[in-house]
């Protein structure tokens, strides 16, 4: 498999799982990174990096940051945060894979990203739910701060790491996973 590729389904895996700790800042991340020339996006994705996008993308992410903060509001997000976060994840991949075969890129960014998104936002829903249960949501404005910075540090990494950041989602979503099936069969 061409390096080029394989760099760019990585970059697409790292994007789209710091789409499961927020929806919009990872957009913003990536829209701020192609701005610059760190990402390089395919060119029926420029619009990310349009002024437009990037005051919009600004001010949804600190709206969904500070909203965070509140809780039990913060339970009502997770709610309708889980097909948001598959949609930017499917977004982010869509942006970066190398694909001309429509059917195929948009094929491989929901399995991807969608994937990848999905597993992080449910398993951090999970958390979010049983710490609302066992601290009264006292806590859960420190896990959203863990949130934040992991949104920030993961989009980040995968712009200037793909490969390694990509590794490590996949190693998270494998201890998730195991984590939400070893539940069911208790």
């Amino acid at each position: 498999m061409d390096k080029e590729i394989i760099a760019a389904i990585a970059l697409g895996i790292g994007l789209s799982a710091s789409t499961g700790f927020r929806v919009f800042l990872p957009l913003l991340v990536a829209g701020i990174a192609a701005r610059l020339g760190f990402l390089p996006v395919n060119e029926s994705f420029a619009w990310l990096e349009s002024t437009p996008a990037l005051a919009a993308l600004s001010v949804a992410t600190i709206i969904e940051i500070i909203a965070y903060y509140i809780p039990f509001i913060d339970n009502l997000l997770d709610s309708i945060a889980m097909p948001l976060a598959i949609g930017a994840g499917t977004l982010l991949a869509a942006s970066v894979i190398p694909v001309d075969n429509s059917f195929l890129k948009w094929l491989m960014s929901i399995v991807i990203g969608g994937g990848s998104s999905a597993t992080v936002q449910g398993g951090l829903a999970t958390l979010r739910l049983v710490s609302s249960g066992t601290t009264a949501g006292i806590a859960n404005p420190v896990i959203s701060t863990g949130e934040n910075a992991a949104a920030v540090g993961v989009s980040v990494l995968a712009i200037a790491i793909p490969v390694l950041i990509a590794g490590l989602v996949i190693i998270l979503m494998i201890f998730i996973l195991r984590k939400i099936f070893k539940k069911k069969r208790i």
